[in-house]
């Protein structure tokens, strides 16, 4: 791609609407594995009882099995944009009901609350993944993704930085408030863009799109190299979904305060993650998708031992500008290792995704990559305590490795992955 060609796919509209789907879907997600455990650990909770909230997120591992109706149904409004606007009135309505309960007396009362936001956060997934896959030409399913990523990322800074900073100064019933009237420049995203057009149809009966997303995934290239891919969308994020599951209660743990990790730590991984998703489009463009993964797993991994390096020197009990520096460079390289690692691995999702069946495809897709975060997490609490967070931390790092050896058959250095048309026979 060339300089000029490269400059008019990052400044069209279509680069517009990904910073919006990107931070839509990245703030109800980050609410719940954020937001929330340093809520339940500053009020008491223990760290099993938090991670254990990570089975809560089911619904994103599972999102698969209602994604058809997505595919076949049209509210009023179309097929993306009613969904859209169903699934983000949702969570307008249900965040800000965790501030009105009490984490001692009320658990279960939340666990149900965040169950209810965890379906209605993975059903927008579901629609905007299909949305986006759809709005993108081929050519810029790299920029786009990493413009989605980034502003995924950055979405995190509302719930892990400035609601932290608030809940120092203010009540939690008003933190989430606030918090979720984030929700709305997503809301008014849905209300302004226009449906995609149909470029392969839509499924004809409910049949037909439940069954033929799954046949014609099977079928596309055998069952054998199918069970290997859906290994390696279980695989690639493991070892780095696990290290930052518990991410807040770690950096609490180390002695460093709410406000600290406000304003330092989540703040010190926004340029890092911008930069590194954006040059991770880019250079997705010049290596193409499969040496991307090469690359960017690497790097991925050793963010991971930034996590162990900083767990070793701690706990502090007052931390100063040193040990705050210390943290901003841990941070600044787990958001640019990462960040590039998920640019290319939604990448390459989305280009093996089915026009016909988007959405179901892409939420079977993004199902098996959240299943770490669903139930492998929810031992990470247990792991810890066992283990100590420097062998935890070097556990997650082992846990990458099987991943990276499925690229080896999944996405071989020296071949580009095969492009689905909606020519080819579904």
């Amino acid at each position: 791609m060339s300089t000029q060609s490269l400059k008019s796919a990052l400044l069209n509209k279509r680069m517009l609407i990904c910073i919006f789907t990107g931070f839509s879907s990245g703030l109800p997600l980050f609410i719940l594995i954020s937001l929330l455990p340093a809520w339940l650990r500053s009020e008491g909770v223990n760290l099993k009882a938090i991670s254990a909230f990570s089975l809560l997120m089911v619904p994103f591992t599972w999102k698969f099995l209602w994604a058809p109706l997505f595919d076949r149904y049209a509210p009023p409004l179309g097929r993306r944009r009613g969904w859209l606007l169903l699934t983000q009135l949702g969570l307008l309505l249900t965040l800000p009901l965790f501030g009105y309960l009490s984490p001692q007396f009320d658990l279960w009362s939340i666990a149900y609350l965040a169950l209810a936001v965890s379906f209605f956060s993975a059903s927008q997934d579901i629609v905007l993944d299909a949305y986006r896959r759809e709005l993108l030409p081929d050519p810029e399913l790299g920029l786009g993704n990493a413009i989605h990523v980034n502003a995924y990322k950055i979405a995190g800074l509302v719930p892990g930085s400035l609601s932290l900073v608030l809940a120092d100064r203010m009540p939690w019933s008003e933190v989430f408030v606030v918090t979720a009237l984030f929700m709305l420049p997503g809301l008014a995203m849905t209300l302004m863009i226009k449906e995609p057009e149909l470029k392969a149809g839509r499924p004809r009966t409910l049949r037909e799109a439940v069954v033929e997303p799954f046949h014609e995934f099977l079928t596309r290239q055998g069952w054998r190299y199918a069970t290997l891919v859906l290994a390696f969308l279980f695989f690639y994020k493991l070892g780095d979904s696990m290290a930052t599951a518990l991410a807040t209660p770690f950096y609490l743990d180390m002695g460093f305060t709410k406000t600290q990790i406000g304003l330092v730590a989540k703040n010190a991984g926004l340029w890092p993650s911008v930069f590194g998703g954006l040059l991770g489009g880019v250079w997705m463009v010049r290596l193409g998708i499969n040496r991307a993964l090469w690359l960017f797993g690497v790097l991925q991994m050793i963010a991971i031992l930034g996590f162990a390096a900083l767990a070793w020197m701690g706990p502090f009990t007052d931390p100063g500008t040193r040990e705050l520096l210390w943290l901003a460079i841990v941070i600044g390289i787990e958001a640019f290792g990462v960040g590039l690692g998920t640019t290319a691995f939604v990448a390459f999702i989305a280009s093996t995704t089915h026009p016909l069946y988007t959405a179901t495809q892409f939420a079977l897709f993004t199902s098996l990559m959240a299943v770490p975060r669903t139930f492998a997490n929810a031992a990470t609490g247990w792991l810890v305590d066992g283990m100590g967070w420097v062998g935890f931390f070097l556990l997650c790092f082992g846990l990458a490795l099987p991943g990276m050896l499925l690229l080896i058959r999944i996405a071989p250095w020296h071949s580009t992955p095969r492009n689905i048309t909606s020519s080819d026979p579904a």
